[in-house]
C-alpha cells in the first residue's frame, strides 16, 4: 500500500531545520504484514530527543529512514501467528521490539532483548524483515516503529493493547516518556518512601521520572533543568525544590537543601554533564541512574575511588527497566487516578508538515511534548 510519511535523508543538516528541512513528506511503499506482523493506522506520534538525535546525528542510523517511535493507533490488519490482537483494537507502539524467548526476556528483561537490540541497530523489524521501500529501493524503520505515517507495520513485540476509551494523543506518550521516566524511578532506582530525589533534565522523560518519585511516595524531588520555563513547570507539577544547572552553586544548593545530597540522582538529559551533575548531588550510599542516550563516543570520567570510597551505585535505565504489557497498564491507571498527569505535558499539536519545525522548538529546550496528529 501506498503510505505517506516522513522521511530523512541526510543527518545532521543544520538549524533551523524548518529551512534546512531533514524530513520530507513523501509516498511509500509499505508491504503487508509478515509472521507475527501487525499493520497500524497511526493516530498519534510524539516528538521525542530520541528523534531528535538521529535528526542531528547524535544517533547515526540507517539513511533512508522513516523516524517515529512514541506513538498510538488502531489495528488495521494483522499477519500470521498473531491471535491476540484484531482489527480496531487501539495499540500504543513501544521502541524496545521484545522476542520473549532469548535470556533477557525470559528473565522478565524485554528491554535488554538482544534480538530486539540487533533490529534496532539494523533499522529493521524484529526478526529482520523491512516491509517499507521506495521505488524499489530500501527504507529503513526506525527502532522497530517508524511512526511519523499514516499508517507502519510492527512486529507484535512492539506494541500493547490498551482500551479503547484513552485519547491517541495521550496514549502515545505512554510508549517512551512515561515508561522511560515513570520506570526509571518504580523498577531501576526503585525509590522508597521519604527518599530525596533529585531530576536532572526536564524533558518528557525527566517530568515523567518526577512523576514516578512523586508515586513512590519521595518526601523531596528537586527538579533541575538550564531553561526556567520547564522548571516552572516542574514546580507547577509537584516539585519540592527547583535548582537552575546553570547557577555556578547548583551542587552546594541541592546538597544545602538535601542535608548533604539526595538518595537517587536521575540523571534524564542524556549528556555527560548532567550526568556529573547527578553523580555529584547524590549522597554517600546512594543511587544515581541515567536514562540519557547521548553521543556515542561521549565518556563520562568517572572516580573510581569514590565510587568505592563512598559506596555508591550506578545504574543504566532503558525504557524505564519496564515490562511494558505489564507496566503501561498500571502506569495507565494511574494517570486515571490523578497521579501521573501526563497530560499537562503536552506542548503542542502539530500536522505532520509541521515536524521540521517541531524540531527546531524541541532542538530549543523550550518545549515538553509535541504531538503529530495524523
Amino acid at each position: 500500500m501506498k503510505i505517506r510519511a516522513a522521511v530523512i535523508r541526510q543527518m545532521g543538516l543544520p538549524q533551523p531545520y524548518a529551512q534546512s528541512r531533514p524530513m520530507s513528506i513523501e509516498e511509500v511503499d509499505l508491504a503487508p504484514p509478515q509472521q507475527r506482523e501487525v499493520l497500524v493506522q497511526v493516530k498519534a506520534a510524539s516528538l521525542c530527543h530520541s528523534d531528535l538525535s538521529t535528526v542531528n546525528a547524535d544517533r547515526p542510523r540507517q539513511m533512508p529512514m522513516v523516524l517515529g517511535h512514541e506513538a498510538a493507533g488502531v489495528v488495521v490488519e494483522v499477519g500470521p501467528g498473531v491471535t491476540d490482537l484484531a482489527p480496531g483494537d487501539h495499540v500504543v507502539l513501544v521502541f524496545a521490539p521484545s522476542c520473549g524467548e532469548c535470556v533477557a526476556c525470559r528473565e522478565g528483561h524485554p528491554g535488554r532483548c538482544e534480538p530486539g537490540q540487533k533490529s534496532n541497530g539494523a533499522g529493521t523489524l524484529l526478526g529482520g524483515g523491512i516491509r517499507l521501500s521506495q521505488n524499489g529501493q530500501t527504507v529503513y524503520h526506525h527502532v522497530g516503529v517508524s511512526a511519523f505515517a499514516d499508517y507502519c507495520v510492527v512486529n507484535r513485540g512492539s506494541l500493547v493493547k490498551i482500551d479503547n476509551e484513552l485519547p491517541f494523543d495521550e496514549a502515545a506518550m505512554f510508549g517512551c516518556a512515561v515508561l522511560t521516566g515513570v520506570g526509571a524511578a518504580l523498577n531501576t532506582a526503585q525509590v522508597f518512601p521519604g527518599a530525596r530525589v533529585a531530576v536532572v533534565g526536564l524533558g518528557g522523560v525527566g517530568l515523567n521520572a518526577m512523576f514516578g518519585a512523586q508515586v513512590a511516595g519521595a518526601s523531596q524531588v528537586v527538579a533541575i533543568d538550564i531553561h526556567d520555563d520547564k522548571l516552572e513547570l516542574a514546580k507547577a507539577l509537584g516539585a519540592t525544590d527547583v535548582i537552575n544547572a546553570k547557577d555556578p552553586e547548583a551542587i552546594a544548593k541541592v546538597k544545602d537543601l538535601t542535608a548533604g545530597g539526595v538518595d537517587f540522582g536521575l540523571e534524564m538529559a542524556g549528556s555527560v554533564q548532567a550526568m556529573e551533575l547527578a553523580y555529584r548531588i547524590t549522597r554517600r550510599g546512594g543511587t544515581t541512574v541515567t536514562a540519557g542516550l547521548p553521543h556515542p563516543d561521549a565518556r563520562w570520567p568517572l572516580q573510581h575511588v569514590n565510587l568505592t570510597a563512598e559506596e555508591r551505585t550506578v545504574k543504566g535505565s532503558y525504557v524505564g527497566s519496564c515490562v511494558p504489557p505489564r507496566d503501561m497498564p498500571r502506569y495507565i491507571d494511574l494517570y486515571r487516578k490523578g497521579k501521573l498527569p501526563v497530560n499537562k505535558l503536552m506542548s503542542d499539536h502539530l500536522a505532520l508538515e509541521q515536524i521540521n519545525e517541531g524540531f527546531d522548538r524541541l532542538a530549543s529546550g523550550h518545549t515538553v511534548r509535541q504531538i503529530i496528529m495524523m
